[in-house]
């Protein structure tokens, strides 16, 4: 071991507790030995808290520049851009004495209504890990410690801290770990955040496969495994299977509990040294040693958060109207001009120091505006009166530019969209805008896909997601034709939500979720099963328009060259699919497998390089249990997007002779996954699912990884009020338009998490105790809960370090 002086150093009480936070943020430190380490939040900005603490930042917390979240800036496709971010969220954690930024995250994006999917990247692996990476080694330039989150297959809100996720290898490997193996192994990322979910039956934070096999052992990571918080179902197999850190703190009973296992031999000492060694390599390398920097460079800052703002607009519509010129008259209308949506909500929400409007903004821009209409309420409310406003106003200008898109209690944390729909009163706005002869000019803004039936009354439609702090200046340059947008889709646009694979089944309320779309997430089903989508991946349009011509295929990669043919400057993203026809494996049609982005002068031509790499021929062999690389002609697809190729070839690879597999029904060859069974996906998975009950109206026994919302079946009839109750506030809430995140968490919580959210005030005995009460013996559980309540309080005032 590494750190052997320091751990002889150290008693077995000392050891259990750096195995589990000192506060909501902090971790044990050891007096002379070990220092603490402070944790945040910080995907797209700081969110370090003042006062008292919480995880879903309702409190409020230290000015930070809020950046443009990761769907964001993934659509920028430029990891130069994503690393200039994160080096600016390292200096600014360094100078808040802050050690570890909890992010990025890089989820996939299995379906468009998942709730934290403004937090993550793409539903493709590959630009997720190189977006994440990017951000990984912009964090880590000066020491400061990154942790790409939530290690993984976790894609649904709804019962987040318990749900099962079942899936196939080949797309656990191919599609939701290789985005982080990406990020691990480019990024050098010193910690990693395990999700809440169950694998396959087994908890994320206790798969030996995932955190040692895998993280260790494969990619060679040397970093640090920390929960996210709440997120240690059992801390003794947590820190056996490598898992290095329980956030946040659980009083005395998370070292108790380490210590009690070392004593009675269910874990060895060894293992422990290993586990504290492997965190103190971290913690001597962090900034935990150093002074905290210099003062923040705000305005620095803010400048780099309006460039990624600007390289992340993605211009989807444009019928001759952008970009504006100073003798058009025009109307400024949505109350997101006045008050931008521009971050998400939840862990990740930021005190923005330096917040922009686009009212604000107006007058350094050289546009004619000739007033402002608010338009439609935030709530999602009626009003006519405020139509009635804008119609009046609109029919006055030439052109008129309708801020819309969804409000911050559409798309939380803690909650999964109900649709892909804006509020139904910004779509009655723009119907009664349309009939005026002004050019609707919408500049959206949202966290992840949406539909959009309404899109023929729209002229044009810039995409800015959440922009962050600087988006109103930043969407006006592209509005005024300063700045010629190049970002492309991180996601497919589907036409409707009916299109999205099993998307009746999202999210699964019960316990196990089926990965039933496999290897055929976003575009991988859409360009395999032909389907029509309303923006294809990687989609986006520019004020000029690109050549593509010479393809070159190489062993090492390949050229193309691109001609800039208009007038102004323009960026291009040139993306390299690869597919392989011939082959006897179940495979997408293509797959993203490469990607340049490159800016040309007009009339200028270029030569571009996309060098092949260890990603672009292989898949997973199941029955090897490792990657392999099938000998066979492969095509390669240069394009525009997913679904605009431009040149194509192919190039023979030799590796290794397969064969097709029995045990892959045909419906999954042809991307008909509307004819797929769990019965088809049984067969692909290899063996028999855990099976759904279905019946909800079941009286049952609750244990500890029942979710607070279970209670609705509790034996208890006074469990059951309770969940009546809490039930009723969370509806009266998200009524209000002001969806209430603290009860979002506890509806979705485990039982369990009451002893790790609790900083020991609860221990796992006493959850049992108020479980015997929910389950029908009211009066023995709360005799038995108020008995260890007393010896618990007892157990605290243990003096460990």
């Amino acid at each position: 071991m590494k750190h052997d002086e320091v751990i002889s150093q150290l008693t077995l009480e000392q050891k259990a507790s750096l195995m589990s936070g000192k506060s909501t943020w902090e971790t044990q430190d050891i007096e002379e030995l070990v220092p603490s380490l402070f944790l945040s939040d910080g995907p797209h900005g700081l969110r370090k808290q003042l006062g008292e603490s919480d995880h879903l930042g309702l409190n409020e917390s230290v000015p930070a520049t809020c950046f443009p979240t990761a769907a964001t800036l993934a659509n920028s496709w430029d990891e130069q851009i994503v690393y200039e971010v994160g080096t600016c969220l390292g200096e600014e954690a360094k100078a808040n004495d802050v050690q570890v930024i909890l992010g990025p995250g890089l989820n996939i994006k299995k379906n468009p209504k998942g709730g934290r999917n403004f937090e993550y990247y793409s539903e493709d692996p590959y630009l997720a890990g190189k977006m994440a990476a990017a951000s990984i080694r912009g964090i880590q330039k000066n020491g400061t410690i990154a942790s790409p989150k939530h290690f993984a297959v976790n894609n649904q809100e709804y019962r987040r801290m318990a749900s099962d996720s079942i899936v196939d290898q080949r797309a656990f490997r191919e599609l939701y770990t290789t985005n982080f193996e990406i990020a691990v192994r480019e990024g050098n990322a010193k910690s990693i955040m395990t999700s809440y979910n169950l694998i396959n039956g087994v908890y994320a934070n206790e798969n030996r496969d995932l955190l040692y096999k895998i993280l260790r052992e494969e990619w060679g990571f040397d970093g640090f495994v920390v929960t996210d918080w709440g997120g240690d179902n059992n801390h003794v197999e947590g820190v056996k299977n490598g898992s290095n850190l329980a956030m946040p703190g659980q009083g005395k009973n998370g070292p108790l509990e380490i210590i009690e296992a070392v004593n009675n031999g269910q874990l060895t000492e060894y293992i422990l040294d290993e586990r504290v060694d492997e965190l103190l390599d971290v913690i001597f390398q962090s900034t935990a040693t150093e002074e905290k920097s210099d003062s923040i460079d705000w305005e620095t800052h803010h400048q780099v958060a309006k460039e990624a703002a600007m390289h992340s607009a993605v211009l989807l519509k444009n019928e001759n109207v952008l970009p504006l010129n100073k003798e058009q008259k025009v109307a400024v209308i949505g109350d997101f001009a006045q008050k931008p949506r521009y971050q998400g909500a939840g862990s990740s929400i930021v005190n923005s120091k330096n917040l922009e409007n686009t009212l604000d903004c107006l007058s350094n821009y050289p546009l004619n505006v000739t007033g402002f209409a608010q338009g439609y309420q935030r709530d999602g409310k009626a009003n006519q009166g405020m139509i009635d406003e804008a119609v009046g106003l609109a029919e006055k200008n030439e052109i008129v530019l309708l801020y819309a898109g969804l409000t911050e209690n559409l798309e939380s944390e803690g909650m999964d969209r109900s649709s892909m729909e804006i509020p139904d009163n910004q779509q009655q706005l723009l119907k009664e805008l349309a009939k005026t002869n002004a050019k609707i000019v919408i500049i959206l803004a949202a966290g992840s896909a949406i539909e959009m039936p309404w899109i023929n009354q729209a002229d044009a439609i810039l995409h800015g997601y959440l922009p962050g702090e600087a988006g109103a200046s930043a969407m006006l340059e592209v509005i005024c034709g300063n700045y010629n947008p190049s970002g492309k889709l991180n996601e497919t646009y589907p036409e409707s939500y009916e299109d999205v694979p099993f998307g009746e089944e999202f999210p699964e309320e019960n316990r196990y979720a089926y990965y039933k779309d496999s290897l055929f997430v976003g575009y991988r089903y859409y360009d395999t099963a032909q389907k029509k989508t309303l923006f294809p991946f990687g989609y986006g349009l520019s004020y000029t328009s690109f050549n593509y011509q010479d393809l070159q295929v190489q062993r090492d990669g390949v050229k193309v060259t691109l001609t800039n043919i208009g007038d102004i400057s323009g960026e291009e993203v040139v993306q390299m699919y690869v597919g392989c026809s011939q082959s006897p494996l179940l495979r997408p049609k293509k797959e993203l497998k490469g990607f340049k982005k490159v800016q040309l002068a007009p009339k200028e031509s270029k030569t571009v390089f996309i060098p092949f790499d260890d990603k672009t021929f292989r898949y997973y062999d199941t029955k090897q249990q490792k990657w392999e690389i099938e000998s066979n002609t492969y095509e390669i697809f240069i394009g525009s997007h997913s679904q605009d190729v431009r040149l194509k070839d192919s190039i023979a690879i030799s590796g290794t002779n397969t064969v097709k597999l029995s045990n892959v029904p045909e419906h999954y060859f042809n991307g008909e996954l509307s004819l797929v069974t769990l019965q088809d996906f049984e067969q692909l998975y290899g063996k028999e699912v855990p099976k759904n009950d279905n019946d909800t109206k079941v009286i049952a026994e609750l244990n500890r990884t029942a979710i607070i919302a279970d209670l609705k079946n509790a034996k208890n009839p006074c469990a059951r009020g309770v969940y009546h109750v809490l039930n009723s506030l969370l509806k009266k809430s998200q009524k209000k338009g002001e969806p209430d995140l603290n009860l979002l968490f506890i509806y979705n919580m485990p039982f369990r998490t009451m002893a790790k959210m609790t900083n020991g005030m609860v221990n796992m005995s006493m959850v049992d105790h108020i479980l015997t009460m929910v389950n029908g013996h009211f009066f023995k559980g709360c005799y038995r809960l108020v008995k260890e309540y007393f010896k618990n309080q007892k157990q605290q005032k243990v003096r460990l370090v």
